[in-house]
């Protein structure tokens, strides 16, 4: 057996057919370019894996970094395969290319992605692209956001999605002022604006607690609906039936103390998360035998069997007020 022969079989494989893994070899040493890069036209960029291909002119546009590297005022790290091997995240060196190529770039709306974009700038000394990233962060913070924003439902899909999405406790004040069975009383016009005033300010009050939503749609003229963990607890109906004469009337009431107080018992749903449904439901149905909805108001509770996990407290305003026909009398006005 010749001397090339001997030496290309590896020791004591035997005569075993098919391939023949090789033991791994060193691992490839990084060369350091001392001479600079402007003897080439193209140059393979490696920033951390992420791998980009441009020209010495686009990386000289600007006196930066990148600029001393080609020019050899920097040495550059080159493996065997001839990438210049960067030890930086490649996440935004796409963008920072692109802006000394055209000389702008879109940047990042996020302000933590933008912070990320300007430290990727100020390492390569792209001062371009830094003074252009203090000016977006400048913007930002010259725009004025409300603290406290109010979503006006637009379809009962978007209802749906966005309760059993929502992660904090949920208002819902439906008013509908154009419903043809509103009796427009300057007494049921002040209930309905005193009703959307209290929204406003339980808005300003439980802000970042609770969500509060507006709906104009449907048929209830006045209703609040309170909701946690994706589900309806309990609903206050501001709607009155009047029989001041022999014509039915529907009025609008302004229950506040009711309404503040089921404001305030949504919050057991405000912690938690998803998993304390059953420590909320046993606190709201703590209610001993002599507990009373109030004043001019009625309890109802339904959900069809589906045990104290599935009832809805639904809080009604019923004002019945009988006519005396005969001359000299009065109304008598009974409540329930």
């Amino acid at each position: 057996m010749s001397a090339e022969a001997s030496a290309a079989r590896a020791p004591g494989l035997g005569d075993t057919a098919g391939p023949v893994s090789q033991p791994p070899g060193p691992i490839p040493e990084v060369s350091h370019g001392g001479r600079g890069l402007l003897g080439s036209k193209y140059v393979k960029l490696n920033v951390s894996g992420s791998l980009h291909y441009t020209t010495i002119q686009t990386l000289s546009k600007e006196d930066s970094l990148l600029r001393s590297i080609c020019t050899g005022d920097i040495e550059a790290m080159i493996d065997p395969e001839g990438w210049v091997v960067l030890d930086r995240c490649g996440r935004h060196f796409g963008l920072v290319l692109n802006f000394l190529r055209d000389g702008s770039v879109p940047l990042p709306e996020e302000s933590r992605e933008l912070e990320e974009v300007l430290k990727e700038a100020q390492y390569y000394r792209v001062q371009g692209l830094v003074q252009h990233c203090q000016n977006a962060m400048q913007k930002q913070t010259d725009v004025y956001e409300g603290v406290c924003r109010i979503p006006m439902i637009t379809s009962a899909k978007e209802e749906q999605k966005m309760i059993a999405t929502c992660r904090k406790p949920v208002v819902k004040l439906q008013n509908n002022r154009g419903n043809n069975k509103y009796s427009y009383t300057s007494n049921s016009d002040d209930n309905l604006l005193k009703n959307i005033e209290l929204f406003d300010k339980l808005g300003l009050r439980f802000n970042g607690r609770v969500l509060f939503v507006k709906d104009v749609l449907g048929d209830e003229i006045c209703c609040w609906s309170f909701y946690g963990e994706g589900r309806k607890i309990a609903e206050v109906c501001c709607t009155s039936i009047v029989y001041a004469t022999e014509k039915k009337q529907t009025k609008v009431e302004f229950p506040e103390a009711r309404i503040f107080e089921e404001t305030l018992n949504i919050l057991i749903y405000e912690k938690g998360g998803r998993g304390s449904g059953a420590s909320g439901l046993a606190l709201l149905d703590q209610r001993g035998p002599g507990s009373s909805p109030g004043a001019g108001q009625s309890e109802e509770e339904g959900g069809g069997g589906g045990g104290a996990d599935r009832r809805v407290r639904r809080i009604h305003v019923r004002r019945h007020i009988m006519h005396d026909e005969r001359s000299g009398g009065q109304q008598t006005v009974y409540k329930d």
